[in-house]
């Protein structure tokens, strides 16, 4: 690790680009946009997909191999002066070769045949590495991250996903995904950093800081812009299903969605994207009070606004709020987008913009706006002066370095849910079946976003990588190991296809066995196709464990899957239970090292885990949905009662916390105060803690939650090692966001927790 930041260090200072000052950005920004014409303008505000410029078959597709189509290339960027061009939903992951060769032929036309020579900015999901880029280092999904509760390991990410995008003289990169996953339904809960707020934050300005820099010297041969998003509220929609309506009063989207964003806009996040989704009745992409007043004006962001996919089209014909496509335009453009990911029909988009302008319906200066905030961010990369990467200058790119970072995030991120009688770890050498249909997948590993946009063709190129089964088999004996699916997945993601005639042979293979490792889960997806009906695992799958339970043998359920399926019916069967998320091409081996005790787990919940499809409320619920606790004659089998809650994971060693000290016990609202706790490992082994101090308001003007995650620290201690933790506070961090949209502090009590340990402070 410290070769590949000296590494890191050196090459900055000998390859990067040379960075211009802001004054000098400005200068040219205004000089370029004297001598644009409207049109000009409007098509710098114009983003389409990569199979709208490729060769073959029609605008949603291209044909293999991929090439650039000059044609439609320069109808696009030299009649229309389209400035951006963006991934493809079917398309596949590409070498380093293929991808500057790509955008190599697009930055030709770009820089040589237009009136101003204008490089293209390409942009690209990139959110768990390199995504499409073949031979590049992939890390867990967010969620796995954000279950490392390790902040270095998501700079460590950024930064080696931003060294191999830019190897493919891509410079965009459309991650971090910020949204709060409150609602474990969601298709996209993966993508983010689970469902608190201030891990989210503090998780989230790492990873935009690992992609940009701490200078935000994004002209860099080693940085990309950041793209926070989905701004704002668009992971908790009423139906839990992908971009539908959802409900948020002002002072929870407030206290609850803002957080993360602001933060990330604080650290210096240069793009931003928009919510695809509806709240309180309006589609985000419409709403000026959003995008304008609360972002621009409020938060003071400076950057990049971009639509998500066809968002501006989707206001005439998904949200019926415009009459038509022109309508749209006006009313995304006037809401303060910037720029328009318009995917397909950019002629449309083009034309209605310049009419609208000419018209006066858009002013002038709002498409200058947006344009100046697209040249200066071309101009930050370094793309007028290299608008294509020396792939030979990465020898990093792929590296076993690189390698290492990806595994220690999947192996931190693996979370030990149940550990009964102590069964893990696993003795070398015993007899174990490894059953169930995400035991032998590298695409189930992986999920979506991986090799392509469903993560479909992952296990074209995962060979070299080992599935669950692949990685105990190599560390058991292949002699000792043995491997009956059971249940796999068909083709379409959403169904499974049952080998009910093989569940017999499950069985005895089970009996022959001294332990059962079931893999169970999910297969890959995200966004509209990963849309459930039920939050149960699926049917099939708990037909498979009731089976398996049937030998008599011990069964450890390994869960792979992007959001928590409720496995209560199944849960009780098992010894114990691991969950590794989408832990990427390394969580088999992470895997079967916990397994084994070669490592010690550590990773901890980012979010609570339900133990039923109508109990989906997440840690920072309200005293009321605690009523057996109020009222001791009643047992109310609706009450929070989750599988496992946020936070929890446990370790194959021990963990005492004593000594709590708070340096104020009462203080004013505006008081700096520390918290400080010892913790001693008291177990025989080595091992990784997560210490985490909750607040608890015990009476407000609005209802309290029950408790608020503020600080937390992971640490590493020897047996019988004891490390004192201390976390800063202010009492503005006890705040909460009053039915006025004001962060507040009311005096009263409050209840700070670290461990087992607890302490009420006043504050006046």
């Amino acid at each position: 690790m410290r070769r590949f930041i000296s590494f890191i260090a050196c090459a900055f200072v000998l390859m990067s680009f040379t960075p211009k000052g802001k004054s000098d950005v400005e200068l040219r920004v205004n000089s370029m946009l004297k001598k644009m014409t409207l049109e000009e303008k409007v098509g710098q505000m114009a983003q389409i997909t990569l199979d709208v410029i490729a060769a073959g078959g029609d605008r949603y597709s291209s044909a293999e191999p991929l090439q650039v189509d000059k044609a439609k290339l320069r109808h696009a960027v030299v009649k229309y002066h389209v400035g951006s061009v963006l991934n493809t939903t079917n398309n596949r992951a590409r070498d380093i070769a293929t991808w500057n060769r790509t955008i190599g032929d697009i930055q030709e036309v770009a820089t040589k045949e237009t009136r101003l020579k204008i490089p293209i900015i390409y942009g690209i999901d990139a959110i768990h590495g390199a995504t499409y880029s073949l031979g590049a280092t992939m890390f867990p999904q967010q969620i796995g991250l954000a279950a490392t509760w390790n902040p270095a390991l998501a700079r460590k990410m950024g930064e080696i996903a931003a060294y191999e995008t830019r190897a493919c003289s891509i410079p965009w990169n459309f991650s971090p995904v910020l949204d709060l996953g409150a609602d474990p339904r969601f298709s996209r809960q993966f993508e983010g950093f689970g469902e608190d707020p201030y891990l989210g934050s503090v998780l989230g300005v790492q990873l935009v800081k690992g992609y940009e820099g701490d200078s935000r010297n994004i002209a860099g041969s080693h940085q990309v812009a950041s793209c926070i998003k989905h701004f704002l509220g668009y992971a908790v929609p009423i139906s839990g299903k992908d971009r539908t309506p959802a409900y948020i009063p002002d002072n929870v989207l407030r206290e609850y969605h803002l957080p993360a964003f602001k933060a990330a806009i604080d650290a210096g996040a240069t793009t931003i994207m928009i919510n695809s989704g509806i709240i309180n009745g309006v589609p985000v992409h419409a709403n000026p009070l959003i995008i304008t007043n609360l972002l621009k004006k409020e938060l003071g962001f400076k950057g990049l606004v971009v639509t998500d996919w066809g968002d501006i089209e989707n206001l005439y014909r998904r949200d019926r709020v415009a009459g038509s496509v022109k309508e749209a335009v006006k009313m995304a453009v006037n809401a303060g987008i910037d720029m328009s990911m318009i995917a397909y029909q950019y002629e449309e988009f083009c034309d209605a913009l310049v009419e609208l302008v000419k018209s006066g319906e858009v002013k002038q200066s709002r498409v200058d706006d947006a344009v100046r905030k697209i040249l200066r961010l071309k101009l930050e990369l370094g793309l007028f002066e290299k608008p294509v990467s020396d792939s030979h200058s990465y020898p990093l790119y792929g590296s076993e370095e690189f390698g290492k970072v990806a595994y220690a995030s999947a192996l931190e991120s693996i979370t030990l849910l149940k550990n009964s009688n102590g069964i893990l770890p696993l003795t070398k050498g015993a007899k174990i079946l490894v059953a169930g249909p995400n035991a032998n997948s590298m695409r189930s590993l992986n999920g979506g976003w991986s090799y392509s946009w469903q993560g479909e063709k992952t296990d074209e190129y995962t060979e070299r990588f080992n599935t669950f089964y692949e990685a105990i088999s190599r560390s058991n004996g292949d002699e000792n190991t043995r491997f009956v699916p059971g249940v796999s997945y068909d083709k379409d993601i959403k169904y499974y296809k049952s080998h009910k005639d093989k569940f017999d042979e499950v069985l005895a293979a089970a009996r022959w066995s001294d332990v059962v490792v079931l893999c169970l889960g999910e297969n890959s997806y995200t966004e509209k196709p990963g849309d459930l009906q039920d939050m149960h695992i699926d049917d099939l799958q708990v037909e498979l464990a009731t089976e398996v339970a049937k030998s008599g043998k011990p069964v450890i359920l390994v869960l792979n899957e992007g959001r928590p399926r409720v496995i209560s019916r199944i849960e009780s069967l098992t010894n114990g239970v691991i969950q590794t998320y989408l832990p990427s091409n390394y969580g088999g081996d992470a895997l079967a090292a916990i397994i084994f005790g070669d490592e010690n787990p550590s990773g901890k919940l980012p979010y609570t885990y339900p133990s039923a499809p109508n109990s989906l409320v997440p840690y920072y619920h309200k005293p009321s949905e605690e009523q057996k606790k109020m009222v001791g004659a009643y047992d109310y089998e609706g009450d929070y009662n989750p599988q496992y809650e946020f936070g929890f994971g446990l370790s194959y060693t021990t963990f005492s916390y004593s000594n709590m000290k708070v340096t104020k016990v009462t203080m004013g609202a505006n008081e700096e105060f520390t918290v400080s706790v010892d913790v001693t490992n008291t177990g025989k082994r080595a091992g990784k803690e997560v210490v985490q101090l909750y607040s608890s308001d015990l009476v407000a003007s609005i209802t309290p939650d029950v408790k608020r995650l503020r600080r937390f620290e992971k640490i590493e201690l020897k047996p019988n090692e004891t490390k004192t933790v201390v976390f800063s506070l202010s009492t503005r961090d006890l705040a909460f966001v009053d039915m006025h949209n004001r962060w507040i502090v009311e005096p009263g009590q409050f209840e700070l927790r670290v461990g087992n340990l607890s302490q009420l402070v006043i504050v006046k």
